[in-house]
């Protein structure tokens, strides 16, 4: 289900963002940092679901909760003249290869499983 809904999202993304306007040169950082950590809160969202310990609260106020953290840190940077929205940047993308790296075990361990239940069904079948 959840998957069906990340689907979802993504189309409905496609499709707003080749109607949406340019965004201009002066917001793109603070949106490029608020899609990072949007993004950190989808993949920690799949992998928590992938564990069985998924819950909608604590997925949206991390995905907004993050997205305004992280705009506040670039705004709050660039106020001081200190590019304190590269650590948001850091934190944020190791999180995501954090959680990928989680959703590829799944995925392996799933996989060979699988694939070691074959093979034992074969020999079965053989004998």
């Amino acid at each position: 289900m959840i998957f069906i809904a990340i689907i979802l999202g993504c189309i409905i993304g496609i499709i707003v963002g080749n109607f949406a306007p340019v965004i201009s040169y002066t917001y793109s950082a603070y949106l490029a940092i608020a899609i990072i950590a949007s993004l950190d809160s989808v993949f920690g969202g799949v992998a928590s679901s992938l564990n069985k310990r998924f819950d909608m609260g604590v997925f949206i106020s991390g995905f907004f909760g993050n997205a305004i953290l992280a705009i506040l840190l670039a705004y709050l940077g660039e106020r001081l003249n200190v590019d304190i929205y590269l650590v948001s940047i850091f934190v944020f993308v190791s999180r995501m290869f954090n959680n990928l790296a989680i959703i590829r075990r799944y995925y392996l361990e799933k996989f060979r499983n699988r694939r070691t239940k074959e093979v034992k069904e074969t020999e079965n079948n053989t004998k």
